[in-house]
């Protein structure tokens, strides 16, 4: 799988607390530029929430960019998407028997073992983190470290997803360490009185694609 250098993730906690609503950061995100996008809820879904995704389930396809579900592998399948699993998730091998053989799926690990492990399982990509301590989980995993990040970076033959806590800032750091994409939140959003945050959103991903591209 050819990831994107940066993989934006949509998390509907953290969009609900700037007040910006599902399908409009997608659109956002995919005007500036975005490749792929994720899904990433971790309550109830809704009937509200189900219909929210299928529009961003179709602004994907008029964009030609990838779209992943995080966790859940039933509303992956109705969406036509992609599924990203953690540790504690459906068995990567149980995943790729629901999913098929085609649709992309991502396995998140947080140690050297893990990460190793991984290169076994029938996924298309691996993810790494925390890199850095990161507000977006209520009870993240110890920080990796960019140093660790490139001292295990070997173990993996996959494609690398780097996350947690990335910034603009380390994103050049991180890249240079061996990841091969960014997974990023709360880096791509912007501050709670932006006063247009569609286009805060937007430019803030623009912004993104130029330094990744630097690269």
């Amino acid at each position: 799988m050819q990831l994107p250098r940066l993989y934006p993730i949509l998390d509907t906690a953290s969009l609900a607390r700037r007040a910006v609503s599902l399908e409009a950061a997608a659109a956002a995100f995919l005007e500036g530029g975005a490749g792929i996008l994720q899904i990433r809820h971790k309550s109830h879904w809704s009937r509200d929430l189900f219909a929210a995704c299928r529009q961003v389930a179709r602004l994907c396809r008029e964009a030609g960019a990838d779209l992943i579900v995080n966790d859940r592998a039933d509303f992956a399948l109705l969406l036509g998407a992609g599924l990203h699993i953690g540790q504690d998730d459906l068995p990567p091998r149980e995943a790729r028997k629901l999913m098929g053989p085609d649709a992309p799926i991502g396995f998140s690990s947080h140690s050297a073992s893990q990460l190793s492990a991984a290169g076994g399982e029938p996924v298309d990509y691996v993810a790494l983190g925390p890199v850095f301590g990161t507000v977006s989980k209520s009870n993240p995993d110890p920080v990796v470290g960019v140093e660790e990040l490139r001292r295990v970076r070997s173990l993996a033959e996959k494609p690398l997803v780097a996350i947690g806590g990335i910034t603009l800032e380390t994103a050049l750091e991180v890249l240079h360490a061996g990841a091969d994409s960014l997974a990023v939140i709360g880096d791509l959003l912007p501050p709670p009185d932006a006063p247009a945050p569609i286009r805060a959103l937007r430019e803030r991903m623009e912004e993104w694609q130029r330094r990744v591209k630097e690269a």
